[in-house]
């Protein structure tokens, strides 16, 4: 059943923090009392001591804090101590602060977990000794904690115990996308993607660009399915910012995020990280003003993951369209509708009159039309004036999705499209790996795991075998014809879709949906001729061409005499040696 999003506010938000208690850090001399300070002179509302493999920080101003009320209660207080009592008082009446540790996993990755004020520091220290953590590193909180435990049982643990597991500051050193590391892609991916994760802490949060890491997960990217929240933390080991070497390391609140709460406390937090509304966090930059995140989503387009609507009018025949994309949408990655906002740039925001009754009717529309039941949240933003309805679609648990009973509709790129008959098996065995149960073996013979956000890689069609001896894997994104098939005067075709590994038998070019009519039209009309490939070793261009203004390809993929053809990929899709093809960047 639908419902309606409560009203929140923005805090600032810091939770990653060391403190005197972390072996590493700068200022030996600070309190916690300075601590605190420094982070209301940033303007900071909610903080957590996070030291490495240790809750000795927080635990140590606790103890302060209890010493200095005994002595007060008591009667045997120093005018000086009053003062500092009075101090944290007035100081912990602004700031939440929370606590927590940086965790040192294998192979020197570092996770966060962050836990709610009433948890027993007793329980977070068992969770520590849980992975393994040394007694006497606990108790100096070193970063080099030797052999622990694994980056998937730290997430574990620290959800199962309530807390919010947070891979630390992922795109640099230590980070689970740390470059450099020879992990395969299945790892990487369970390391960004596993359900007991909550957010990626990212150390460049406001870039923007194909090449910003905050790109990677916003559920457009093959290899990277489950849309990430996404935040920033300074990572403090001093009260302000020094250098390390050739390296910069931040003071307290020099890097935060801003997010958008109903209340300032950790359930609220944790009810944020773990909703589908990925709006609610933005990058603080006192110099600049906060950025319009339905301007911004325009700025990117309709995507896998968004869709817009200028006309949400029941009479203008566009309502169907609409519920059309929340079905899709639940039975792909989940995504976000905005209506009253054309996708064309060039356009202003038209608005949605009366916005409350659209709202109401489309709440009933979707509890009416789509089963089995979705959960769908509507709201309402101001944009340039003008009042946007907006629709947050989760990834559907209960797939596959069908509006009356029988139309299941499939997110394709930016487009939404009626399934055809192996996507919805496909969607079959997805709901069915999720319930737990055991795929039917008549169905599913032998499959692969099921990747963390539900996504089954069906196996690479026989026909297109990988070219012998290549190192490079085929793109993320586009479409290859693996097999055509004449059945009398009908051509046949089989599709595997690259952006998740499934096939598609017995397409037809008028069955055929955009981006398949597209190949199979090149694929009669303009053959691929390998003289003029622009070749980068086994791997070339065929073809560059806009579509909807952004650029797709057309690659080549060569081994002894086999060539295999990857159309329409777009940008997300190019990873390795394919990112030699991509179009220079516009210059903003």
């Amino acid at each position: 059943m639908a419902r309606k999003a409560s009203r929140t506010q923005w805090y600032r938000v810091d939770l990653h923090l060391h403190t005197p208690s972390s072996i590493d850090y700068h200022d030996p001399d600070a309190s916690y009392l300075d601590i605190l300070r420094r982070a209301e002179y940033r303007g900071l509302d909610i903080i957590a001591f996070t030291d490495h493999n240790t809750v000795n920080g927080y635990a140590a101003m606790l103890r302060q804090i209890e010493q200095l009320t005994f002595l007060e209660h008591s009667g045997r207080a120093l005018p000086e101590e009053l003062r500092l009592l009075a101090e944290y008082r007035r100081l912990l009446d602004k700031i939440l602060v929370l606590p927590g540790f940086e965790f040192t996993a294998t192979f020197g990755f570092h996770i966060l977990g962050v836990f709610a004020p009433r948890t027993p520091l007793r329980s977070i220290d068992h969770i520590l000794l849980s992975l393994n953590v040394p007694p006497d590193v606990l108790e100096r909180g070193d970063p080099a904690a030797g052999s622990t435990a694994d980056v998937l049982e730290a997430y574990r643990l620290i959800d199962e115990a309530g807390g919010l597991a947070i891979a630390a500051h992922i795109n640099a050193a230590h980070g689970v996308m740390m470059r450099g590391l020879n992990f395969g892609g299945q790892t990487r991916m369970a390391y960004t993607q596993d359900r007991h994760l909550h957010a990626l802490e990212l150390t460049d949060l406001g870039k923007r660009g194909r090449d910003s890491t905050k790109s990677f997960f916003n559920g457009t990217r093959p290899e990277y399915p489950r849309r990430m929240h996404c935040i920033q933390g300074s990572d403090a080991h001093s009260l302000d910012t020094f250098l390390e070497g050739k390296n910069v390391r931040v003071g307290v609140g020099e890097r935060v995020t801003e997010m958008a709460l109903r209340e300032r406390s950790f359930e609220a937090l944790r009810e944020m990280l773990t909703g589908t509304d990925f709006s609610r966090t933005r990058p603080y930059t006192p110099d600049k003003q906060p950025y319009d995140f339905i301007l911004a989503a325009r700025e990117e387009g309709a995507t896998l993951v968004q869709s817009f609507h200028e006309v949400a009018d029941r009479k203008s025949g566009k309502w169907q369209e609409i519920v059309a994309d929340v079905c899709a949408f639940a039975n792909t990655n989940g995504g976000t509708i905005y209506l009253g906002l054309s996708a064309d740039k060039s356009q202003k925001p038209s608005g949605v009159s009366a916005p409350n009754d659209v709202i109401k009717l489309l709440q009933n529309e979707i509890s009416r039309s789509i089963t089995p039941a979705l959960e769908v949240d509507l709201d309402t933003h101001e944009v340039t004036g003008k009042t946007i309805v907006r629709l947050l679609v989760p990834y559907g648990e209960d797939r596959p999705y069908a509006v009356s009973d029988n139309r299941i509709y499939v997110r394709d790129d930016a487009e939404t499209s009626l399934a055809v008959r192996d996507e919805i098996v496909n969607l079959v065995l997805q709901g069915v790996r999720k319930n737990g149960a055991a795929s039917p073996a008549t169905v599913t013979g032998e499959l692969p795991a099921v990747v963390a956000a539900g996504v089954v890689e069906l196996p690479l069609p026989q026909d297109a075998p990988l070219p012998e001896d290549s190192a490079i894997s085929p793109p993320r994104a586009g479409v290859e014809i693996a097999a055509i098939e004449d059945r009398g005067d009908t051509r046949y075709y089989t599709m595997h879709d690259l952006r998740n590994g499934s096939t598609v038998t017995n397409v037809t070019q008028s069955s055929a949906r955009r981006l398949w009519h597209y190949a199979i039209r090149q694929y009669e009309t303009n053959p691929v001729r390998a003289d003029r490939v622009e070749w980068r070793g086994e791997i070339g261009l065929w073809r560059r061409y806009e579509k909807s203004g952004d650029t797709r390809y057309d690659l080549v993929q060569r081994g002894g005499a086999t060539l295999r053809i990857y159309y329409g990929v777009t940008e997300n899709g190019m990873h390795g040696p394919w990112s030699d093809f991509l179009a220079p960047e516009e210059s903003e």
